[in-house]
Formats: structure tokens, sequence, C-alpha cells
């Protein structure tokens, strides 16, 4: 049930008002549909519930979706990233670079690997990494570049790929917010040497873990398929189909990445609708664009797209303003929450994190951009499991807090 508006008063909830809503809005809740359920039914009364045909037809839809050659589905897009390190042969004594604007699994999988994440600054506008400053951080030891299409808008492969060329480095694009992100023309996915996805249950495809890896290089992709169920030459459902017993042995030291046909369930249809719920979210997009147009205290996401590319729309990411208001975005996500309506912080820089700062030295003001994003971004929910009037809800309590925000003090 959504709540009514108390307009009596402009008081936010957090300062003894009245919230907004009488029921809390999730962030990132998924749209589940019959389809799903039915799915997941068939699947548990198949017998079949590791990773069989559905696993399969998943694959397959999304090769066809993206027009890669070969697409792996794992359980996250963390191991995704992972074994596109390993199969790159980046380890102990190597760099990657990539963004500090990010989840932690980004940075996480390279020093897993014993290679050194090495953080380029991002552009204000964009929030994506700056090519510009790349080329500054090459070494000898550098191998790999890491992109993140950050909320899904398309980072400037042109650029980076042409660094990457002429210092003979792999691209591995972090594209967990990019399921439908295009690049002049062209699906991110099939673009560079290797592409992680996400289909966590927040992310546009959900799956409620896991993840998937594109390539076009056919030898990458079946080492990654096989080191992702411990390095065994055959998989279970080659195994023990009704073909009978396959023998088998172990090629590599492997892991246990392998994604369930109770994941794919729902990815399957989950994919037929990607389109349908982009379109969804475009809309919402608009409609929180046009609601604080007039707002100075919240700054919207750039429209900014090189011609030919496309927003996945994954996250709304807004700026606020702090210096013309009297909290800090901690508290405006607070107040939020008091106004039962959830939030999401993407990111405070990884660099300024305990492990990053310990590790590898960096410390405050090493990445001036993605500090200041850190510092004031806020994730409005975006989902298409909304309505309009829960769109609605968040925009008046997201205006109610910031005016009043530039008048007094929480």
């Amino acid at each position: 049930m959504h709540g009514v508006a108390r307009r009596s008063s402009d008081l936010p909830a957090i300062c003894g008002g009245e919230p907004v809503r009488d029921s809390f809005l999730v962030f990132g809740a998924p749209a589940i549909g019959e389809a799903e359920i039915t799915e997941v039914v068939d699947t548990l009364r198949s017998g079949w519930l590791g990773t069989g045909p559905k696993v399969k037809g998943f694959e397959h839809d999304f090769e066809r979706y993206i027009g890669c050659g070969h697409a792996i589905a794992l359980n996250s897009c963390t191991a995704g990233l992972h074994l596109a390190l390993e199969v790159a042969g980046i380890g102990p004594g190597d760099e990657v670079i990539t963004t500090p604007l990010t989840f932690a699994a980004t940075a996480n999988v390279i020093v897993h690997v014993g290679a050194r994440p090495v953080f380029v600054d991002v552009v204000r506008d964009t929030q994506n990494i700056d090519p510009e400053r790349i080329e500054e951080v090459v070494t000898p030891r550098t191998r790999a570049i890491i992109p993140v299409h950050m909320a899904g808008r398309p980072c400037d492969m042109d650029a980076i790929r042409d660094i990457a060329r002429r210092h003979n480095l792999t691209v591995i694009e972090d594209a967990a917010h990019a399921v439908e992100t295009q690049y002049k023309g062209r699906k991110i996915g099939n673009v560079s040497d290797l592409t992680a996805f996400s289909f966590y249950v927040t992310k546009n495809v959900c799956t409620g873990e896991g993840g998937m890896v594109t390539t076009n290089n056919e030898s990458w992709a079946e080492e990654i398929r096989i080191k992702s169920l411990h390095g065994v030459s055959k998989g279970a459902w080659q195994r023990y189909s009704a073909e009978g017993f396959q023998p088998y042995e172990t090629i590599y030291p492997g892991y246990k990445y392998n994604m369930t046909d109770m994941q794919a369930a729902l990815g399957l249809h989950q994919l037929r609708r990607v389109e349908e719920n982009l379109r969804t979210r475009e809309r919402y997009w608009r409609m929180y664009d046009e609601a604080f147009a007039g707002l100075a205290q919240i700054v919207t996401p750039s429209a900014e797209l090189a011609p030919g590319s496309r927003h996945a729309r994954h996250l709304y990411t807004i700026m606020l303003n702090v210096e013309q208001m009297s909290i800090t975005r901690d508290q405006f996500v607070e107040a939020m929450k008091a106004e039962n309506i959830g939030t999401g912080v993407h990111f405070t820089a990884l660099h300024l994190h305990k492990y990053y700062r310990e590790t590898f030295g960096y410390k405050p003001g090493d990445f001036p951009n993605a500090e200041w994003i850190g510092e004031r971004t806020a994730s409005l929910p975006l989902s298409p499991k909304l309505n309009e009037r829960d769109l609605t809800d968040v925009i008046e309590a997201a205006t109610r807090i910031v005016r009043w925000a530039c008048n007094a003090r929480v």
C-alpha cells in the first residue's frame, strides 16, 4: 500500500513529519513474473537442478542477444572477471588498470590472481574511467585494462581499445550494469576481448545470483567453461545425461563457479523481457529528469552519449549539491529511509576503503573526481517492478528533504 502524502507539513519524517509512504519501497527489487515462477517449478519437477539444459539455453539466448561468439554462464560477475584475468594469463607481478568508482569485486579479482590494481580517475559527468589519464599509468608490467560501464553508460571504448592495441593490453569489460548497453552501434559484450555481466538481484536481468562472460575467442571460452566447474573435461550434464556416464579428467585446478538451471530458469524469461523493461526504466528516467530539472540541489545524470550508443539505465544516480545543503549525502540516505524509501550509494571510491588504503598506499586526494562523486551520489529506485505512483513518492520525498535541508540542520 502506498502512503498518502501529508502535504500539510513540509517537515521530513526524520525530523518528526509524516513519511511519504506507509510501506517501505525496496531499492532494486526485481520484477519477477509468472513465466519465471513456472520455469523454476518446471526445473524442480525435472530433477535436474544443477548446470544443465536450461543453462545451455540461457547461454544460447544471450549469445544471440549480444551477437558474440561465446557466452559462458557462471554464478557471478565476480567469477567472470576472475576467470577472464586467468585465461588472459595475468598473474603475480602484473598490473591491471581500472577505475576506483566501482564495487570492490572489480579490484578484488585483480588481487586474487596476484596482480596489482592501478586506479585511474573518472570523468565527473560520465562517472566512467578517463581515457586521457590511462596512458599516464601504463608501465612495462601493465597487462590489462578493466573499464566499468558505470550505471549502464558505455565507456569511451575507442580510446581505451586504441591504448590497449598500442601497448598490447587485454581489455576486460566490467559490464555488471550494462546488459542492454550499446557503444556506437555495437552491443557491449561484442566489443573487446572479454566481458563480464552480472545477474545479481538488483540487475536489469536477474537470476538472484549469477553472471556471464562473453568472448569471440574460442580457446578462452573453452578454458573458462572448464575452469568454471572444477577444471574437469566434462560437465555434470554431459557425464550423467541420458547418454550414460562419460569419462572425464581434471585438466585445470578449477573452481566452483557454474550457474545452475534454477538460476537460468529465471534468466531465460528475464532476458526475453529485457527490452520491454528497458523502455519502462527509460520512462521512469524521464520522470526523474523532469521532476528535478528546477531543483538546484539535485544534479541529474548527464545525457552525454556517443552517437549510436545506448545507456542501459541500470542506476539513476543523482549528485547532491551538498554545499547548498545543511545535510550530507549519508544524512540524505537516512532521511529517505525515514520516508520509507530505499536508496543506494554507487559508490564510495574504492581507493578509500581500508584494504586498498593499507595494502597499496592509496590516500584521500589521489582520485579527486571519484571522491567528489562518492561523497555526493545517491541512487534512486528504478526497477520495472515500480509503478508511477512509486516514482511520485520518491520524487516527493527527495524534493521535500533537499528543500528543507537548504534552511535547517538535521
